[in-house]
C-alpha cells in the first residue's frame, strides 16, 4: 500500500518542516509514503471563503485517481485511539488498497465536490489545530501506527 498525505499551502515554520521530516523519514521504513503539498490559491484574500474551497477542490481532485481512497482530516470525522487508527490501517492493507490519500484542506475546510468524493473522515482532535501542526501529527500518528503493528516498542500503553 502507499499512503499518500496532501495538504494546502507551505509550513512557514523550519522547526515544524524538520519535524515532519524526521517522522517522514521514519514511515519510509514500513510503507511507501509520499507528502504533496499544494500551493497556495494566489490573490485568496480577493476569493469568498467558498470560492476558496472551490479552488482548493479542485486542485485536490487533480491529484486524486478514481482507484485511491480518499480519506478527509476533518474536525467532523472518526476519531481513534493511536492503537484504533493503526488497525483502521491495518484493515485498508488487508482490503488490498493501493493507494490511501489523506488530505489536510485549507483553513475553510473542504469543497462539496471533495465531500462527496470522500470515502471517509477522521478527526485527530475535538480541539483546533492550525494546519502546519496537523501536518506534523498526521505524519508522526502514522509512524506510531506502524510501529503499533509491528509491536515495537515506540508506543506505550
Amino acid at each position: 500500500m502507499q499512503i499518500t498525505l496532501i495538504a494546502i499551502g507551505k509550513t512557514d515554520s523550519e522547526q515544524l518542516e524538520q519535524l515532519i521530516t524526521v517522522y517522514e523519514k521514519r514511515l519510509k521504513h514500513y510503507v511507501r509514503f509520499e507528502f504533496n503539498i499544494i500551493p497556495d490559491i494566489k490573490n485568496r484574500k480577493t476569493l469568498s471563503e467558498d470560492q476558496q474551497k472551490e479552488r482548493e477542490g479542485d486542485l485536490i481532485l487533480d491529484q486524486i485517481k478514481s482507484s485511491d481512497t480518499l480519506i478527509l482530516l476533518d474536525e467532523q470525522g472518526k476519531q481513534f485511539s493511536s492503537v484504533e487508527f493503526a488497525q483502521y490501517l491495518q484493515k485498508r492493507m488487508n482490503g488490498g488498497i493501493k493507494n490511501l490519500v489523506l488530505v489536510i484542506g485549507g483553513p475553510y475546510g473542504f469543497s462539496p465536490a471533495i465531500y462527496e468524493r470522500s470515502d471517509g473522515r477522521i478527526s485527530l482532535s475535538k480541539m483546533t489545530f492550525s494546519h502546519q501542526m496537523v501536518r506534523l501529527f498526521t505524519v508522526e500518528q502514522l509512524y506510531r501506527a506502524f510501529t503499533i503493528l509491528k509491536n515495537e516498542p515506540y508506543h506505550h500503553q
